[in-house]
């Protein structure tokens, strides 16, 4: 370990009071996709103190700091604010649900805590290259009646914070991503490094139309809408032995409505339905399926079907630990495992379309307990889950940009996008009609 990274660690240890009150404050207060007001201010005021250049409202709430270092590469730090509606959560919000039962606030000390040690004189002085610290809004599903608000707000792509600022050009400047978060797969040890794949999503909204007459007297006259939605939604589960285990498909559906009185047969039903899978493909092929399936149950009743199709996330693309990663974990001496291609995160994250256009180096932690997205998720060692990630993105970013930037340079170098940002733009346009 040479001197730049002892300051790295000293300097994050000597703000430790710091970035645990900041890390509480904003687990105390949690916020919704897009709503993240509070949250942005607070993250403002600490890139404002760190001197750092500060760009606010970007995808509504987002707020963004740049050191700006010698010429070379730039390494953006990723840190997500929103929570996720969880009622029944003892932290969340009266008001709106939000509880942050997915960690995001933990993201955002690691990413306070690498920047107030990045800002120091003699470490930045040291890096070949730039550093974006990025506070992202809205990473967790935003359903169909909020997307329609949030449009109206002149959001044009309001499926995720990350892919609004991609739209944008807001991540035109960066050559590396960097992203963290909770463990998201099992894993005993404290770091999981590197990028496991994950499924990708999209969704649609149906809206049933069938025909209203009294429930008693005469429901021949009727259509039942809710009948349709179920009889829908009984073929997709008699779909599922069609599904590959290598396609890790999965189905959910809500009703949103289902009809108005207990007494006319149901007019209209509105159902939400989410289709995740492991590659692009596959999600557009089971997508079909379930068309096919409301059309189906329409026909076979005699009522109407209109769809809205929403923009989901890309699959994250695996990638193994990259050596900063690595070696950072090693000089903490925490022990790590290292992403191999057979884990399988079957969740979602808009981390996936970040995958498709720029290299993202990630890792996971340890210092929670707790199903994510339930009630009873919480922090239970604030070094591990505050301050051991923050000394990673630091470290790491220092390891990155070193000696002319070699090692971001190579990453750079070796890495084979999917999309530029105007065929990623074209791409989400033509697939969902927005």
């Amino acid at each position: 370990m040479d001197h730049i990274e002892k300051k790295i660690i000293e300097t994050i240890d000597s703000k430790r009071d710091v970035i645990l009150s900041f890390a509480k404050d904003i687990e105390q207060h949690p916020e919704l996709g897009f709503e993240e007001k509070r949250t942005a201010g607070c993250v403002e005021k600490i890139f404002r103190d760190l001197d750092l250049k500060v760009r606010t409202s970007l995808a509504r709430t987002g707020v963004r700091g740049d050191i700006k270092g010698k010429e070379g590469p730039n390494v953006t730090i990723i840190g997500e604010m929103d929570g996720i509606v969880c009622w029944s959560h003892p932290l969340a919000d009266p008001k709106t649900g939000a509880a942050h039962a997915c960690g995001h606030h933990a993201q955002l000390a690691a990413m306070a805590g690498a920047a107030m040690a990045l800002c120091e004189k003699e470490v930045r002085a040291s890096l070949d290259g730039g550093v974006t610290f990025f506070a992202v809004p809205a990473e967790e599903y935003v359903n169909a009646e909020k997307r329609r608000r949030i449009k109206e707000l002149q959001i044009g792509f309001p499926a995720s914070g990350k892919s609004e600022l991609i739209r944008t050009g807001e991540l035109d400047h960066t050559d590396i991503i960097m992203t963290t978060h909770v463990h998201m797969i099992p894993c005993k040890e404290k770091l999981y490094l590197g990028n496991a794949a994950s499924n990708g999503f999209t969704a649609e909204v149906v809206n049933i139309q069938g025909k209203a007459a009294h429930a008693a007297i005469n429901p021949w006259d009727g259509v039942n809408a809710l009948s349709i939605a179920t009889s829908a939604i009984q073929m997709m589960g008699l779909m599922r032995e069609t599904f590959r285990e290598k396609d890790h498909v999965r189905l959910h559906n809500v009703i949103r409505k289902a009809g108005e009185v207990i007494n006319s047969v149901p007019e209209e039903a509105v159902v939400e339905t989410k289709v995740r899978a492991a590659d692009l493909e596959r999600i557009q092929a089971v997508r079909k399926m379930i068309d096919r399936a409301y059309d189906g149950a329409a026909y076979a009743f005699g009522g109407k079907i209109r769809r809205e199709i929403l923009q989901g996330y890309m699959p994250v693309r695996f990638r193994p630990a990259d050596t900063a990663l690595i070696e950072a974990a090693r000089d903490l001496k925490v022990p790590a495992r290292c992403a191999v291609e057979e884990d399988f995160n079957d969740a979602c994250t808009d981390v996936g379309d970040l995958t498709h256009l720029f290299p993202v180096l990630n890792f996971t932690f340890a210092g929670t307990e707790g199903s994510l997205h339930g009630a009873d998720f919480k922090v239970t060692d604030e070094d591990t889950a505050y301050i051991l990630p923050a000394k990673m993105l630091a470290l790491s970013v220092y390891k990155l940009l070193k000696e002319q930037g070699k090692e971001a340079k190579k990453i750079i170098d070796s890495y084979h996008p999917v999309f530029s940002r105007d065929s990623y733009v074209e791409y989400i346009k033509e697939q969902f009609h927005i």
